[in-house]
């Protein structure tokens, strides 16, 4: 467990503004008997699915700090319940959630009371004495066995475990598969698995009744669309809500949605009329953050006779737990992996069938990179497929089919617009820089040696920075624009207020290096802040790797806007046209490079001494753009990754020796950033290759919610990553147009390593399709090829 003491938000807690009243001579003044802050601990569900027959509290009220313990009946009374609802998919199957369960659970970790206490220890110590009554009932696990009729239904209501389905197809497909020369099949299973960030979701909720202001300071990604959640859930105006999303360390997509735990917290808080924290530690975590990648695919790739790509054809189940997640819902993972199969090739004619299904098991839905590994990963497991039945070399099969830069902008087969991507580019920067001609010689020569070396190539195209035009469509409450607030203060600094967040991804750094390099004044002189849904610009947030998309461009148009100002303003000042003057440095010059005045000069007599300003001169140094990417539904960025693997056939033990990684990036703002951003993701991704995967049984018990047990890779595992970059160092004198690299990374690692893995044991006729390639799944492909058939 984690104490309060260490979580940097129970730290910086404010005081009350409950705490201060009216003097007589009607001042404020502070009171510091502050409303003292509060803990809270949930009682969550052992069961993956049973009716909450009766509860008990008494006992717990007893115990030493024990305040009040909330159930449903409670939270129900200040927080109205909800449902995921996206009208671009009428058709979906939305039960209604609670923050807190009421009558029944529908997965193990669901919250059903809150404990508050002085401290976290004795919530912790006062929740193990509430007494719950339970009937346990029978649970749905198994993605395949909930898209059946025969399955029980999990909801009262529903006739049906099925969530959502859709199908995507070209008129001629069926011909298409009847006249193909050869049809290539394989099923594949995509182990679910979760975010696992190096901060816990954490959140602080005070309500000050004597102006009916909530204030959270949370662990999240998007502070002004929780704004508005909480807003709506607890029935108050969206003004009287401040949601501060201070530096979060690490989100990953997990941290996007609103948990029925933290809307929870805020009705607490409004309850109690007392600051609340909760912080979730490891073991709920495990239990209770979004996980992701629960699907069963089963694909085919058709050829003609010259070996040519005619078709491909994908099934995919995604079970998705009990509820689409709030307020996106989880579909667009489901959604990627239909629109985005075999996206870098030119090829005719598509079948993508979906069917998300409901399950006993916590919600999955947008994690990292949302569907495109699983894509990556079928498309490139078939082309490697389709290059063994062609007697190609899997390099040059896919330098033959790629879709040419003459192509774009168009439409793939699954109605997937796609603008200009740089595929052979990328496809030649891996296999040069890998040197995969030379690993080849290496392998064929270590074979000989019975050593099993395999080498992996993976291409993926991705969707990034979503457009307004989804979210309209959708009828969402969801920002697809973003804005930056620049301020020039009394002493040359300039203050950059953005409506993103930033995690870790150097976000708020790279886009004050814009505003700096667009101003004429060096970075340490931008002074960034965001996450403040008050205090900034209101806007998206960070999240389907538009970070620095959005925010480099809104940064930059500020940016000259304020450049304008300061050099109009010292044009009255110094009696000379703004045409004139250049800032560099932070310096105000001639064009002929003279200096005439600092930056923090003219701030100075801006502010404090406007005496000195010619009469008609008013300074505007404040400076507000918003922009929004409106001409584009999304931006298709792409890249390719390889894998150097080697299997001990013995042990299923697989050592990852080399891995390169090459992304076409648009304009670089800042080359560091980028190469970490790619590695980080590289990584995750080869988690979710080699070691990653939620494990439950048969009644929906999770199996391995340890670290000890959930395995990530570590440094001892990872080789140094190798960047092999597509991009073109951005220049302040035009707009930045990067593209985002967040979710590159984790793309196409897995498909990499899936390929190589399989590269690496074709000798010994065997393969797999199903991730994490664990030891034992790949002792059982090796032994059941080395046994003879049967008879």
């Amino acid at each position: 467990m984690t104490s309060s003491a260490e979580s940097p938000i129970g730290a910086s807690l404010p005081r009350s503004r409950a705490a201060r009243f009216v003097t007589g001579k009607g001042r404020y003044t502070d009171d510091f008997t502050a409303p003292r802050m509060l803990f809270a601990a949930f009682i969550r569900s052992p069961y993956a699915h049973a009716r909450i027959l009766h509860i008990d509290a008494s006992a717990a009220m007893e115990r030493p700090g024990a305040r009040r313990v909330l159930t449903a009946k409670d939270i129900a009374a200040v927080c109205k319940p909800y449902r995921a609802v996206n009208n671009i998919f009428p058709t979906m199957n939305s039960p209604l959630q609670h923050a807190v369960a009421i009558e029944k659970v529908h997965y193990q970790g669901e919250p059903v009371a809150i404990v508050i206490a002085d401290t976290r220890a004795q919530a912790e110590d006062a929740a193990e004495h509430v007494q719950i009554d339970w009937e346990p009932l029978p649970a749905v696990t198994d993605a395949e066995a909930a898209a059946s009729s025969k399955t029980p239904v999990i909801h009262e209501g529903f006739d049906t475990n099925l969530c959502f389905q859709t199908k995507i197809e070209t008129p001629d497909i069926d011909k298409c598969l009847q006249e193909a020369a050869a049809i290539i099949e394989e099923s594949f299973i995509f182990g679910r698995h979760t975010g696992v960030p190096l901060e816990m979701r954490t959140i602080l909720a005070n309500y000050d009744a004597s102006d009916g202001i909530l204030t959270v300071t949370q662990s999240h990604q998007v502070p002004h669309e929780l704004q508005g959640i909480y807003a709506r859930q607890l029935g108050l105006a969206e003004s009287k809500v401040h949601v501060i999303c201070p530096d979060v360390g690490g989100a990953f997509g997990i941290k996007l949605q609103a948990y029925n735990d933290e809307i929870a917290i805020c009705a607490a808080a409004v309850i109690l009329q007392r600051p609340v924290k909760y912080q979730v530690d490891r073991l709920e975590a495990f239990i209770s953050d979004v996980q992701a990648r629960d699907h069963h695919v089963k694909a085919k790739i058709a050829l003609d006779a010259n070996n040519d790509i005619l078709a491909f054809a994908v099934e995919d189940i995604f079970a998705i737990g009990p509820y689409p997640q709030f307020p996106r819902s989880s579909l667009q993972e489901g959604f990627h992996v239909i629109q985005l199969t075999g996206a870098p090739y030119r090829f005719r004619d598509y079948r993508g069938v979906l069917q998300v299904v409901f399950q006993n098991k916590v919600n999955a839905g947008l994690y990292r990179a949302v569907g495109q590994p699983i894509s990556c990963a079928l498309t490139e497991r078939m082309i490697d497929m389709a290059a063994r039945h062609a007697g190609r070399d899997p390099i040059d099969f896919r330098r033959e089919h790629y879709r040419r830069e003459a192509e774009f902008p168009c439409k793939s087969p699954s109605n997937v617009a796609l603008t200009k991507m740089a595929l052979l580019q990328c496809h030649d920067a891996v296999v040069d820089g890998m040197q995969i001609r030379a690993l080849r010689k290496e392998q064929a020569a270590l074979r000989e040696r019975g050593i099993l070396r395999g080498i992996g190539i993976a291409t993926f195209v991705e969707l990034v920075n979503p457009g307004p035009n989804y979210y309209t469509n959708a009828g969402l409450a969801v920002s697809a624009q973003d804005a930056c607030t620049l301020r020039l203060e009394p002493g040359g600094t300039v203050r950059c207020r953005v409506s993103l967040s930033e995690f870790g991804q150097g976000t708020d750094f790279s886009i004050g290096q814009v505003v700096a390099a667009t101003l004429g004044i060096t970075a340490s002189a931008v002074e960034v802040e965001c996450g403040d849904s008050w205090t900034a610009p209101f806007g998206g947030g960070s999240w389907a790797s538009r970070g620095i998309m959005m925010g480099s461009e809104a940064g930059w148009r500020a940016a000259r806007t304020l450049r304008e100002s300061i050099l109009k303003t010292a044009g009255q000042l110094l009696q000379c046209p703004a045409e004139s003057l250049d800032i560099r440095a932070g310096e105000i010059v001639e064009v002929s490079g003279r200096a005439r005045m600092s930056v923090a000069e003219l701030a100075n007599i801006a502010h404090y001494r406007q005496g000195l300003l010619p009469k008609d001169c008013q300074p505007e140094l404040t400076a507000t753009s918003h922009y929004s990417p409106r001409d584009l539904d999304y931006v298709s960025s792409a890249g390719v990754q390889s894998s150097y693997v080697e299997v001990d056939a013995e042990t299923g033990f697989v050592r990852l020796l080399r891995h390169g990684v090459s992304h076409d990036s648009g304009n670089v703002i800042n080359p560091l950033l980028l190469a970490e951003q790619l590695r980080g993701g590289a990584v995750q991704g080869i988690g979710s290759a080699l070691y990653e995967e939620c494990l439950y049984d048969e009644d929906g018990q999770l199996l391995n919610g340890t670290l000890a047990d959930y395995l990530v890779p570590m440094a001892a595992e990872i080789p140094d990553i190798e960047i092999y970059d597509v991009a073109t160092p951005w220049q302040p004198t035009g707009a930045p147009k990067p593209k985002g690299v967040g979710e590159a990374g984790v793309a196409g690692a897995s498909a990499a390593i899936l390929n190589a893995i399989n590269d690496a044991i074709y000798p010994l006729g065997a393969s797999i399709a199903q991730i994490p390639c664990t030891p034992e799944r790949l002792l059982d492909v090796i032994d059941r090829a080395r046994k003879p058939p049967a008879g």
